[in-house]
């Protein structure tokens, strides 16, 4: 049986669901990952096909006029609403990359800009069930508000199971909305019958196919009012290849002295990075440490950096975070998940989109001080909350806890089995 995953943007969102390609092929599934040329090693150095998706919604973030738009901050309505402006017009020819790529596949995995683009269409074409694979809980709950919508604020003491089941059906509605002139024209190049907005919501409801969710039931607990198909099944996570080894630079700065503070931003970018540098190099100096900056998306600069500061362009979360005394990160889904399993307090300084959702989430955990939004950034903010990382010891107890509790799960494992199920069932 092949099996098609269709993964797309950037690392963090790419790299768990070729920990799924993997573990499908490890269960003996011929596997084929859609997505783009930059993961193409990650793919050879685990013998796993690729199809080849030129079209990246995430270059969207690159371009400066988008940069532009979508401005500063951490408003993720306005986000939500921008960033779909921009992305209608790339969907077309994403589509036809991700229809190539399903050609003779028996099944397919969905991501999340799959699902939400209306892809579960392309698996319609080719009459092969199809499940869907999401790294945020977007399917409406009383738990929690939407991870793109702001939560409503804690002075409000009433009416939060109801607006937060709201605020998904908006969210949902929203990019519906914004992918409605999509939608009719992939069906029409697909050859299917045409249905209107309500007719295709109504299909999508009959639907039985499962929906996983790749984070820990001990991060966020399934909801007691989702349908039974979703399930929550742990973190999907792809740990370096074994030919990858840390430089004698790196080995040397560990070995120097105590476990330093890792800071990285993962994808994001910075207006200007000589100043986002010099505030984090004034922020561990204030608070006492040493660290380890990520400079590979740019964001921060590699040069300029005292002896106690080390840059480094990457290296795999698996094997670094673990040895670090904390993580300041931007708080995207795979970049949480690597922290909170290396048992490491985690400063979250969110940009946008589901970011401030993680941020509150490993807040409420007691794993990590209050997120420090962006646009509040300062190097008195985060020499704050880096001091509260190092010297709070219920905080510290609570991550390595957490992080134990995270590496006894098999979230890979999980999905596979729920997975082989569902595409080997009678249709």
């Amino acid at each position: 049986m092949l099996v098609t995953v269709i993964a797309i943007g950037s690392r963090g969102d790419v790299q768990p669901y070729i920990a799924l390609a993997a573990g499908l092929r490890a269960a003996g599934y011929e596997v084929r990952v859609a997505t783009h040329d930059q993961f193409a090693d990650l793919l050879e150095d685990r013998g796993i096909e690729r199809a080849a998706v030129e079209t990246n919604p995430r270059d969207l973030l690159e371009d400066g006029r988008a940069q532009a738009m979508l401005g500063a901050g951490t408003n993720a309505l306005r986000f939500v609403r921008n960033f779909a402006r921009l992305l209608e017009p790339v969907t077309r020819a994403l589509a036809r990359d991700c229809c190539r790529a399903c050609e003779g596949a028996d099944a397919v995995v969905l991501s999340d800009v799959g699902i939400i683009a209306g892809f579960h269409q392309i698996a319609e074409h080719f009459d092969v069930p199809y499940c869907t694979a999401l790294l945020q809980p977007v399917a409406p709950t009383g738990d929690f508000a939407s991870p793109f919508l702001p939560e409503l604020p804690h002075w409000i003491p009433f009416g939060r199971r109801l607006y937060n089941r709201w605020s998904h059906r908006a969210f949902l509605a929203l990019f519906r909305h914004f992918f409605r002139g999509v939608m009719p024209i992939l069906r029409e190049e697909l050859g299917l019958s045409p249905l209107s907005p309500r007719e295709m919501r109504r299909v999508a409801a009959a639907e039985d196919a499962p929906v996983l969710h790749g984070f820990s039931p001990s991060v966020l607990p399934r909801p007691d009012d989702w349908p039974p198909q979703y399930r929550v099944v742990g973190y999907w996570f792809l740990d370096a290849a074994t030919h990858w080894s840390p430089s004698p630079q790196l080995l040397e700065f560990l070995d120097a002295g105590p476990p330093p503070v890792y800071i990285g931003f993962g994808s994001m970018t910075s207006e200007d990075p000589r100043a986002a540098t010099d505030l984090v190099v004034e922020a561990l100096q204030r608070a006492g440490a040493r660290g380890i900056v990520l400079t590979g998306s740019g964001a921060l600069l590699p040069h300029g950096l005292p002896p106690d500061v080390l840059p480094i362009e990457s290296a795999p979360h698996d094997w670094l975070l673990p040895r670090m005394s904390a993580a300041v990160h931007h708080g995207g889904a795979g970049t949480t998940a690597a922290a909170l399993r290396s048992g490491a307090p985690s400063i979250v300084v969110p940009f946008f989109a589901d970011q401030p959702f993680w941020a509150r989430t490993v807040h409420g955990l007691g794993v990590g001080p209050r997120p420090i939004p962006r646009g509040r950034l300062t190097a008195d903010r985060l020499a704050a909350a880096i001091g509260e990382a190092l010297s709070h010891g219920a905080m510290r107890r609570r991550a390595a806890e957490l992080g134990r509790r995270i590496r006894a799960e098999d979230g890979v494992a999980r999905a596979v089995e729920i997975m082989g199920a569902h595409f080997e069932a009678p249709r």
